[in-house]
């Protein structure tokens, strides 16, 4: 079975080390296994003490980054190198095994193009040489695809798929965020089953960022295909509440959310588990009926 993780934005909208130490508690309290660390642009991160925080809260940790402005690979692919480089690092310190997020491209970063040919050989490049790194230091990539209104690099399941099959690192995998694909996808099924083996994390998010079940969502889909490739991974909900009033710029929460954070968090965990026991367990009674 998956494993339920909740991202530091249920509790923080930003990594402190005080803050952190909270968003570690809390997702111990409220049941998760696993708690997403989205890594400061500093890397200001203190990996072997956290790792302990964990441990004594009994959860895992998995770190994700999102690339700074500075860093839009296009532009400056040696300093993005680098400062994906000092990630790997801090996950390595962690005794980590897993690096995911928008490693591609800076968030709002645009040319007014698409993407061309020659940005496509550079990205390819640096997500090769820091595969290489990483997989040095048993370290798995995760690149997440996401909305065309927040990037112009990557925003569908297949253009990821298209690069993990041309450098062939088995260390390099994909990063699916269902809010993403709410809006780039055709369907939720079709981009799980194509990637397979190769999906190696999920941001569990609905369409308007609140209640898991209470959008647009094609849940059942979503979660019938993830039991037909058999994915074991990590499913990290991100969802966001204005109770946290430090996100609602970031994240564009302009209305006032109807749900309380710690709602939120309890009632999505609660909706995933439900989605997995219902179709894995579909999926094993259909395998061994299919073998007798």
């Amino acid at each position: 079975m998956p494993d339920f993780g909740t991202s530091i934005l249920s509790f923080i909208p930003f990594w402190t080390a005080e803050g952190g130490a909270f968003a570690i508690k809390k997702t111990a309290e409220y049941g998760f296994d696993m708690l997403e660390i989205n890594l400061p642009h500093s890397l200001d991160f203190d990996a072997k003490n956290v790792k302990k925080q964990l441990d004594e809260q009994g959860i895992q940790g998995r770190c994700g980054f999102n690339l700074p402005k500075d860093c839009h690979i296009p532009f400056y692919p040696e300093k993005a190198t680098e400062t994906i480089k000092k990630a790997i690092d801090k996950v390595a310190e962690m005794d980590g095994d897993f690096l995911g997020g928008v490693l591609h491209s800076a968030i709002g970063t645009f040319t007014g193009n698409p993407c061309t040919k020659d940005e496509k050989i550079i990205i390819e490049q640096v997500l090769s040489e820091i595969t290489n790194y990483a997989s040095k230091q048993n370290i798995t990539i995760a690149i997440e695809p996401i909305n065309r209104y927040e990037s112009y690099v990557y925003t569908s399941a297949v253009e990821v798929l298209d690069t993990i099959e041309r450098i062939g690192n088995p260390n390099l995998g994909l990063h699916l965020d269902t809010f993403h694909m709410n809006i780039e996808e055709n369907n939720f099924y079709n981009p799980v089953i194509r990637a397979g083996k190769n999906l190696k994390h999920i941001h569990i998010t609905e369409s308007d960022r609140g209640m898991i079940g209470e959008g647009n969502v094609h849940w059942d889909d979503f979660f019938k295909a993830l039991a037909e490739i058999n994915y074991q991974g990590s499913l990290v909900l991100e969802n966001f509440s204005s109770q946290i009033s430090e996100l609602i710029g970031p994240t564009s929460l302009w209305r006032p959310s109807k749900y309380t954070s710690e709602d939120l968090a309890k009632g999505s965990l609660k909706f995933m588990k439900e989605m997995v026991s219902k179709h894995y367990k579909n999926n094993l009674h259909n395998t061994l009926s299919h073998t007798k």
